[in-house]
């Protein structure tokens, strides 16, 4: 078949090897050379049921040491014929060469995709423009096909950049902070490439990125993994960069809790929309870069320092989500009974949560099996929405427990309808409208009820949820939702989200050939042909880590 060179796909041979590296082994291995890993038996010879069975039965942990070579294209391997009777969707094809038109060069090499590939478009503003967040899901698909130097590249640039001074008005950002997006910009003339970086000054609201840091760390983890290659996380510039990033973050004030203060903004909701304080995503992804950082870190004496602080935050960390922001009916039901006015070390209500302040929607929305992470958690305010990106990452970083793992999967398939819908996923649920709206989001216009970050509906959530549902055994979630988005992407020229409480209709301001859409729907079925490929993204449970939870009624009915 001869249909990987007219998409510009890479032959490449259809071996998948399974690493007995850790993390912990990776860590001891930073300073030895390029890892070859001998061939033992891959996941493409396991029948999917069998790898189901085995992921329930406690094989949570084996995606965790799996070297995922990019050795498979997901289009056109012998593996994939064998174990599938079909023939790849046409989508695959197509959304491979819109990936590829997105493409950045900069002096010759990639070096990231534009956000959005859209000449129907007359306002541009920055989607021209190469987003940290927004290139992970590319970043991926490229390391599943066996492309590795585009993500190296992509890394080395944005590392650069972080050593830029930065300066918005006369105020002075954080060293470590990493840019929300670059553009590279050509002068024919000259024969130059330069570039320009986004730190929050031209944002929209001129807010910086806190995720930025967070998905680079990520990004490199899942670079080493895929590629065995230790040699580019070891070197001292990304040493130095990881670092920096964790000062920022670890540094010591005034909050009382372990979890990080974060503004409006700040995340892939990059609008006002009353996230303010310690939101979902940002505690989840800062969890997951705290633990990827560990396994990157060499054991040096810089390296040892910071190794001491994650290990002391990520087990206040996890306490304090598992106990504090996870939700489901037995919680519910106890918040809903709480005192108020409690003080000293023996009282129940903690944040002196108001229960006239629960929202009724909840008491509907929460099922008796099943239970999520919610929005937030501050004094006297529980934000009980539901969030996808970091209920997600709470499962593939192992923030959540096994049992809260498989309980976000049963409430997700409980309340189908409502996350859903007619295209995956809702960023959020549910919609805040009328008087609320115009409170909280300051009459945000893109942010109407079921409308972009206000409960509209992101297909390049697809991979992360399709990731969730491989580590938690339910692959069937997965196929279900890719089925979905595969009614309408390609004839809808990949848009970037979708409006209405079914995600039924185009968004109203939503870009099409929206870069991560496209690249979230090709790294979700990579996945779930292959699902070796979680090896880089998804992280183990460190038993060390689990604290004494009493479990609800959801965990064991």
């Amino acid at each position: 078949m001869d249909a990987t060179k007219g998409y510009g796909l890479r032959n490449v041979s259809s071996h998948c090897s399974i690493s007995e590296m850790d993390d912990e082994d990776l860590s001891r291995l930073l300073d030895k050379p390029r890892l070859n890993i001998e061939r033992q038996r891959s996941f493409d010879e396991r029948s999917f049921s069998e790898l189901s069975i085995g992921l329930l039965r406690g094989g949570l942990d084996n995606y965790e040491s799996t070297y995922s070579p990019g050795g498979r294209s997901g289009f056109d391997t012998p593996a994939s014929s064998t174990r599938n009777s079909f023939e790849p969707h046409p989508m695959v094809a197509e959304a491979w060469e819109a990936l590829r038109r997105s493409l950045v060069h900069f002096r010759g090499h990639p070096v990231g995709t534009i956000a959005a590939y859209d000449h129907a478009s007359e306002e541009v503003l920055n989607y021209d423009q190469v987003f940290v967040r927004d290139f992970v899901p590319s970043a991926l698909a490229f390391l599943m096909n066996g492309e590795p130097d585009i993500v190296k590249n992509f890394l080395l640039k944005t590392l650069q950049l972080q050593g830029w001074e930065k300066r918005i008005d006369r105020f002075k950002l954080g060293e470590g902070a990493m840019p929300a997006s670059f553009k590279v910009l050509h002068d024919p003339v000259r024969k130059s490439d330069t570039i320009i970086a986004d730190f929050g000054e031209s944002a929209i609201g001129r807010v910086a990125p806190v995720d930025s840091g967070f998905w680079w760390i990520i990004l490199l983890r899942a670079y080493t993994k895929s590629t065995g290659d230790l040699s580019l996380a070891e070197t001292e510039e990304c040493q130095k960069g990881m670092r920096l990033i964790l000062a920022l973050c670890l540094s010591e004030g005034f909050d009382t809790f372990p979890t990080l203060l974060c503004a409006d903004g700040c995340s892939m909701i990059d609008r006002r929309m009353g996230i303010y304080g310690y939101p979902i995503e940002i505690q989840a992804l800062f969890f997951m870069a705290l633990r990827c950082a560990l396994s990157l870190l060499k054991h040096d004496a810089e390296g040892k320092e910071f190794h001491e602080r994650i290990v002391k935050r990520l087990h206040a960390l996890s306490y304090h989500m598992r106990s504090y922001f996870w939700l489901d009916f037995q919680q519910l039901n106890d918040i809903y009974r709480y005192k108020t006015e409690e003080y000293s070390h023996t009282a129940v209500n903690k944040f002196n949560v108001i229960p006239d302040s629960i929202p009724v929607w909840v008491f509907d929305f929460m099922p008796t099996r099943g239970g999520y992470f919610i929005g937030n958690v501050s004094p006297a305010r529980m934000d009980f929405r539901w969030f996808a990106l970091g209920n997600c990452v709470a499962i593939l970083s192992s923030l959540a427990t096994p049992e809260q793992s498989m309980a976000i999967m049963d409430l997700i398939e409980s309340r189908w309808e409502e996350l859903v819908g007619e295209m995956p996923i809702k960023i959020c649920y549910p919609a805040i409208e009328s008087h609320e709206w115009r409170i909280v989001t300051g009459c945000d216009p893109k942010n109407t009820g079921w409308s972009y970050h206000n409960g509209g509906t992101w297909p390049v959530l697809l991979w992360l949820l399709t990731a969730a549902c491989i580590k938690t055994g339910r692959p069937q979630i997965a196929r279900r939702a890719i089925d979905l988005a595969e009614t309408r992407l390609l004839k809808d020229s990949w848009p970037e989200y979708y409006d209405g409480k079914l995600g039924r209709y185009i968004g109203k301001q939503a870009r099409k050939y929206q870069t991560w859409s496209i690249a979230g729907y090709l790294v979700a079925k990579m996945m779930l042909e292959d699902p070796s490929h979680l090896g880089m993204i998804s992280l183990e449970e460190d038993k060390q880590m689990k604290p004494v939870i009493k479990r609800s009624s959801s965990w064991t009915c």
